[in-house]
Order: C-alpha cells, then sequence, then structure tokens
C-alpha cells in the first residue's frame, strides 16, 4: 500500500517538479509587482494572471503527457487542458494533473491502434491529423464534462480547509503531513495538494499559508539539532552537516532517516510542525509562490512583505518544539537505535547480491544512478558525494547520475536509494544491484562500494 501511495505521490509531483522554476518565476513576479509587492507596479503585474491561469497549467499538462507518450503526449495534454483552462474561472492545476497524462494515453491507445495500417507516405498526415482531431475533441469533453466536476471538488476542498482555518484547527494538518513526508510523500504533498490550492490563495488575496505547511524547515531542524545534542555513533557525527544541507540547502529528505531511526521523532516534528502553523496563521504569515527546495533562502525570497517577523518566529518557534521534544526522546527512549543499527535492519531488504565483481566486467563503463522520489534532491547530494569517493579512490570509467526511483534507466549497473524506496527502484530497474542505505550522508554502503569498485578495477 506505501508503495501504491508514492507511486501515486510521484505521478503529482513529477507533472510539477520539472517546473518548479517556472513557478518561482511566478512567485517572484507576484512578489514584486503585485498592489502590495516590494517594487508595484500595474503594468508588470498584468503578467501574474495569465502565467497562473495559463502558463502554469499548460505546464503541468505538456509534462504528464511527455511523460506517458513523449512529445506527442506532450502537445494534447496541452491542447486538452485549454478546455479546462477556458472552462473554469480557477487555475486548473488538478484539471492539468488529469487531462496531461489522460490524453496522452488516449492517443498512444490510437497510435497503437493504427500501427501497421497507414500506408507508406502518409505517416506524417495521419500522425499530426489524429493528434489534431482527437486533441480538438478531448478539450471539448474537458471544457463541457471535466471543468465542472474539478470546480466542484475545488469547492468542496475550499469549504473544508475553510472550517480548519475558521476554527483555528489548521495545525491540526500536522497530524498528517508529517509523518506522510517521512514516508517520502513530501514532494506529493506539497506539489500535488498543497500548491494547487496555495496558488489559488495567492491569485485572491496575494498571500497563502498553505505553500508553507510542508516546507516549513524548523521541525526537520528542531530534530537535527537534537542528534547534534544527544545522538549517537555516526548519526549524530552526521547530523552537523545534515543540519546545513536541510536548512540552507533545503533537502528535507536528509532528517527522514534520522526519525526513521527512532519512530518515536515523529511527535517531535508533529508538534513542531503544529506550532510553526499557529505561529503562521496568527501573524498572518504567507507565501508568495512556491519555495522549492525547502530552504530557508528560499522561503525568504518567497515570503510576502509583510511577513517576515510572523515567518522568522514560526521557523524559529517550530525548531524550538520539535528540539525540546526531541532530546529527551532520544536522551531516555528505551528504544534509540543507532545508525549502524538501522543499517543493520535493512538487510532483510536487499536483494540477493552475486557480488559486484561477479557481475561486471574489469574494463566496461560501471554505471550507477542514486535514486530517490523526484531525482533532484537528495539523489542529487547522494551522486555528489559518491563522485567525490570514486575521483579521491582514483577509479576510472565510472558514471554517476541522479534520478527519480520510478524512472531509473535500463543501461544502470548499480542503484543506491533509501531503503524506503527499495521495493519501488527494484521494479524501476529489476537488473540493478541495489544498495540500500538509511543515511545520506555518512552510509557505510558507500565506502564499501568503493572497496567493490577498485577490486573490480584491480582484478
Amino acid at each position: 500500500m506505501k508503495e501504491k501511495v508514492q507511486l501515486f505521490g510521484r505521478a503529482l509531483s513529477g507533472m510539477v517538479m520539472p517546473n518548479i522554476g517556472a513557478f518561482i518565476a511566478w512567485g517572484l513576479i507576484t512578489a514584486l509587482f503585485m498592489a502590495t509587492g516590494w517594487i508595484p507596479n500595474e503594468t508588470l503585474a498584468k503578467m501574474i494572471t495569465p502565467m497562473s491561469t495559463y502558463l502554469l497549467p499548460l505546464l503541468i499538462a505538456y509534462t504528464g503527457g511527455k511523460v506517458v507518450g513523449d512529445h506527442r503526449g506532450g502537445v494534447i495534454g496541452a491542447i486538452a487542458t485549454m478546455g479546462v483552462i477556458v472552462g473554469s474561472d480557477i487555475p486548473m492545476f488538478i484539471g492539468a494533473m488529469i487531462m496531461g497524462p489522460l490524453s496522452a494515453w488516449i492517443l498512444k491507445k490510437f497510435d497503437k491502434l493504427i500501427e501497421g495500417k497507414v500506408k507508406a507516405g502518409f505517416e506524417m498526415l495521419v500522425n499530426n491529423f489524429s493528434l489534431g482531431i482527437i486533441g480538438a475533441i478531448l478539450a471539448c469533453i474537458a471544457m463541457v464534462a471535466i471543468a465542472p466536476v474539478v470546480t466542484a471538488l475545488n469547492s468542496v476542498m475550499e469549504m473544508g480547509v475553510g472550517f480548519f482555518v475558521d476554527h483555528s484547527l489548521l495545525p491540526l494538518a500536522s497530524i498528517f503531513i508529517e509523518p506522510a513526508k517521512v514516508l517520502f510523500l513530501n514532494n506529493a504533498i506539497n506539489h500535488g495538494i498543497l500548491s494547487p490550492m496555495g496558488i489559488q490563495q495567492v491569485n485572491e488575496v496575494g498571500k497563502s499559508v498553505f505553500l508553507l505547511l510542508e516546507a516549513n524547515p524548523g521541525p526537520g531542524l528542531g530534530v537535527l539539532l537534537a542528534y547534534c545534542i544527544a545522538g549517537k555513533g555516526s548519526a549524530k557525527t552526521s547530523a552537523p552537516g545534515a543540519v546545513i544541507i536541510h536548512f540552507l540547502g533545503g533537502i528535507h529528505e536528509i532528517y527522514f532517516p534520522y526519525i526513521l531511526m527512532n519512530p518515536l521523532l515523529l511527535l517531535a516534528v508533529i508538534a513542531g510542525g503544529a506550532s510553526g502553523i499557529f505561529t503562521f496563521t496568527l501573524f498572518d504569515v504567507g507565501l508568495t509562490g512556491t519555495a522549492s527546495p525547502g530552504s530557508i533562502i528560499s522561503i525568504l525570497m518567497m515570503c510576502e512583505r509583510h511577513s517576515y517577523l510572523g515567518l522568522i518566529l514560526g521557523v524559529l518557534i517550530s525548531t524550538i518544539v520539535s528540539l525540546v521534544i526531541a532530546l529527551p526522546l532520544l536522551k531516555f527512549a528505551g528504544k534509540d537505535v543507532s545508525l549502524e543499527e538501522a543499517t543493520a535492519k535493512k538487510d532483510s531488504m536487499k536483494k540477493e547480491s552475486k557480488g559486484i565483481k561477479d557481475e561486471i566486467k574489469k574494463d566496461s563503463v560501471i554505471k550507477i544512478a542514486f535514486a530517490c522520489d523526484a531525482g533532484m534532491g537528495s539523489s542529487a547530494m547522494g551522486a555528489t558525494v559518491l563522485k567525490k569517493k570514486v575521483e579521491k579512490a582514483g577509479i576510472t570509467n565510472i558514471d554517476i547520475i541522479h534520478t527519480p526511483v520510478s524512472s531509473i534507466p535500463a543501461d544502470i549497473n548499480i542503484v543506491v536509494t533509501h531503503e524506503e524506496l527499495g521495493e519501488r527502484a527494484a521494479h524501476s530497474n529489476p537488473n540493478a544491484q541495489l544498495i540500500l542505505i538509511t543515511n545520506f550522508l555518512a552510509a557505510p554502503e558507500y565506502d564499501e562500494l568503493i572497496s567493490d569498485l577498485q577490486k573490480i578495477r584491480e582484478q
């Protein structure tokens, strides 16, 4: 079940993550040029609504369609999504996430149906007209049938969120958000659920607290600081580096293993998240655009100009609350698991290994992929760590990349990923050797891998 939820979340976030730059551009334009922005400019502010109404949903739809059906899938996804955009008066991010992949899937089925039945010389004509005709039909259906349904669902969501906001219950969202993040659903929650609601609210009032609910680095920072003070073994020694990567780099995945080592620490991040949300709502804090990665730097850049005091207080309070609760849990909890013990626990999840040197030839190029949920955060960091170790060891002909765990290239020899993503990695590339880790910075498996690679080159 967890794997299926992760796959669904990956499908949602996978349509948004490649377009984060566009969301940041829109957020900056909004923060600078809206009526209450830093440099109010009526002319430049005219870009705000068209970007959120047309540009961002169409980018999402194209990306979703391209994943299913390459360029043709992206094009028909964008065409069909125009139907839900025109058929509604709200930003159609959810509609784009539906119509992009769905339209590409329908076109792909049609292409398969006529495969081998088109006369030579007419392929381009049939391809272009089939895309155009099916796209036009789907756009009309989307405008008449899909847009009203999505609008109605949006209204229901608004009423539900409004109830929590009106009754000051929004901090309770941490009970759902924080545990889901630790299960590597952070991108799905932020980009699949909270960002669409947040961007709609930005269009209405100029800022949104929804864009902060998952992005707040305070809860994770508190846990990492607790490990710096009361941790054990390599967990304690690696925690300071994790603090920098988490707080300044915005890679929240770095602290997930520290909580998985001691699940009671969920209490700390839930309380920290709730206290942060309470502070944000008390001071009417909001961002003007998506903060990704969730770095304090990007959050400050996206902050609405009247919200800085409340934002800083919210992050600080959530950090302190998380730290205060995490410390006694680490010091006095009966089952404080060290990083080394956590590594031993996951051994049963590993594939039966034949040994790297038995599978890879001495002079061949060894392709290694570091995989994470989105392929942009912790995997990029892990790939950098591995590259430095490989260079330091003087090992040649090693190709190291970072990739989403759901789309690991077929020619990869070795996949390195977190143990929570092991099943998805095995399904994505069943032929690669799988190395599961529990700590992105100080995994002992890195050194073991380097040792094995050296033996291959020396044999």
